[in-house]
């Protein structure tokens, strides 16, 4: 769960922090006062579009920070593995995101950077964030599909189908690329043959890279090289004083030395015979190396031509040899596919005649598995919207043939009545706002022993309810809550405020000329006092406070 929310220069907000607690946290406040900011900083963490309009006037960058404590880390830590960040340590996650007013921002996962991305894959695991517009959502058969095998758990049957599907997709692109213009096809043909031709004729080996080169470079340099070797030689060991002369000089003094010093002047003479040695090999290596070097025109010239040969075949195949043989071998697959398409295309088109049975069978068996579950997921559905306040609707999952795609063979339809005695609509013509709020709480609330996201975050999901209704739905995210999700709820309504186990206040103010936003737990009477203010206003009286006190006993 979110066990700790930081913001700081973010919209109104100069810095706070909130705790939450396990089961239903209930955030309320004003109008204005700055609620959507929780939301905005939870979308931040989870990966959202990071807008530099969001930082606060005056200021560098925002910051948002949340200490995270997920009930089973495995999925996490895995993601974290997989990533190369550091896992959690004793079940905590702390992620932290800044947004600069420069447009570089950081993402930070346990002291580490990374990326949006992997936020965005960690909020998936740890977030399902809902405001008053995902409802939308509800009426998308994509959407409606992955709840319903959610619900189902048909993970099994989808893996099966899905690796079926994309080999299907493989073997028509694999035939798309073999089946191209006969006329086009002998023209690539002959580019293709003459290319690696080209190539093959080189006989390109490791020593047309640097090698190559170096080799140009020395004969270029021949003379100016052989008279620098020889320079380097004479000073080294040949000439007259040269620097193994002087060292036999030394030796003999450090011989006598030793003679009358002992020990410590035997060790200096056995250095100096060591550099001696040295001095001796690194004037036969020079020498060997720069003897080597052919000096004569006709190497030069063979080497310039081969320079340049090489060099063409960079400009067209590749910067490296091995990009150069890569493209040949690439482009001699493609000859034999070009000159063997006729077999090659008979093949694919028995693997695809083989593989369809497979996939249809894949399918029918995924089609199966979800016509169980939709009337299970039915009567799931249709008990939680009794809850909510719906005592004569019903509910249904209807599921229609179409041809094979990414995610099966079916196309679903969520079908709603909301009243007795009218027809079965599907939910995109429900216009009540109200109502579909109310579906997707039983989406939700049905979903929640299915999923494995700790933390669900409603922003006003109960807009346009009221009365007992707001009752019902404060009383079912409580339920979620007491399951096995964390619930944070943003609501203007007193109905579902009563029902938290832990209550925020949002209110702002100003100080120092600049308007800044406060966040306070309340309990006990200050509860009631906002209670109370959510049912008549800031002008409080007995009534209302009363009124209060009789809500909060109630749950």
């Amino acid at each position: 769960m979110i066990e700790r929310l930081r913001v700081q220069d973010l919209a109104i907000v100069e810095e706070v922090k909130v705790s939450f607690a396990p089961g239903l946290n209930i955030v309320t406040g004003e109008t204005g006062a700055g609620k959507s900011v929780l939301i905005g900083a939870i979308s931040l963490l989870a990966g959202s579009r990071a807008d530099r309009s969001l930082i606060r006037a005056g200021a560098s960058q925002c910051v948002v920070e949340a200490i995270v404590r997920p009930p089973d880390t495995s999925a996490v830590d895995a993601l974290l593995t997989e990533t190369g960040l550091p896992p959690c340590e004793d079940g905590t996650l702390v992620i932290r995101r800044i947004v600069s007013a420069s447009g570089t921002g950081r993402n930070l996962v346990n002291d580490a950077a990374t990326t949006v991305q992997t936020l965005r894959r960690l909020g998936s695991l740890l977030v399902d964030l809902h405001g008053p517009h995902d409802n939308q959502s509800l009426f998308d058969p994509d959407f409606q599909l992955e709840v319903l095998d959610a619900f189902g758990n048909h993970q099994q049957e989808k893996q099966a189908y899905r690796s079926l599907y994309a080999e299907q997709l493989a073997l028509i692109a694999r035939r798309r690329e073999l089946s191209g213009g006969g006329a086009d096809a002998a023209r690539e043909a002959d580019i293709r043959s003459y290319q690696i031709g080209e190539i093959r004729d080189a006989a390109l080996t490791a020593d047309d890279g640097e090698a190559l080169i170096q080799a140009h470079a020395d004969a270029a340099n021949a003379e100016h090289l052989l008279e620098l070797g020889q320079q380097v030689t004479q000073g080294l060991s040949e000439g007259d004083n040269s620097i193994l002369d002087q060292l036999g000089a030394v030796r003999q003094a450090l011989g006598e030395m030793a003679a009358l010093m002992g020990e410590q002047a035997d060790g200096w003479l056995e250095e100096t015979r060591s550099i001696a040695i040295q001095v001796q090999e690194l004037a036969r290596a020079i020498n060997d190396r720069v003897s080597n070097i052919d000096a004569s025109p006709e190497y030069l010239a063979a080497l310039e031509k081969r320079m340049a040969t090489v060099q063409q075949l960079r400009r067209k195949y590749g910067g490296e040899i091995a990009d150069i043989l890569r493209f040949c071998q690439e482009a001699e697959e493609r000859l034999e596919d070009l000159e063997a398409r006729d077999e090659r295309l008979a093949a694919v088109d028995r693997d695809l005649a083989a593989l369809e049975p497979r996939l249809q069978a894949a399918a029918a068996a995924l089609t199966e598995a979800r016509k169980v579950v939709a009337r299970k997921l039915e009567k799931a559905i249709l008990h939680e919207l009794r809850d909510l306040g719906f005592a004569e609707a019903d509910f249904r999952v209807s599921l229609s043939p179409v041809a094979c795609a990414a995610e099966g063979a079916d196309s679903v339809e969520y079908g709603f009545i909301p009243n007795k005695g009218e027809p079965l609509r599907a939910l995109r013509d429900i216009a009540s706002s109200g109502e579909i709020s109310r579906v997707m709480l039983a989406v939700k609330t049905v979903l929640a022993d299915h999923d494995h996201i700790p933390t669900l975050v409603f922003d006003e999901i109960d807009a346009n309810i009221g009365g007992e209704i707001g009752n019902a739905v404060g009383a079912k995210m409580r339920q979620i809550g007491h399951r096995n999700h964390q619930v944070i709820c943003i609501t203007h309504l007193p109905q579902v405020a009563v029902y938290g186990d832990h209550h925020v206040v949002v209110s702002k103010g100003v100080s120092g000329g600049r308007t800044r936003m406060h966040l306070d737990p309340v309990t006990d009477e200050n509860r009631t006092r906002e209670i109370a203010r959510m049912l008549g206003g800031e002008n409080l009286t007995s009534v209302t406070l009363d009124h209060a006190r009789e809500m909060l006993k109630r749950v």
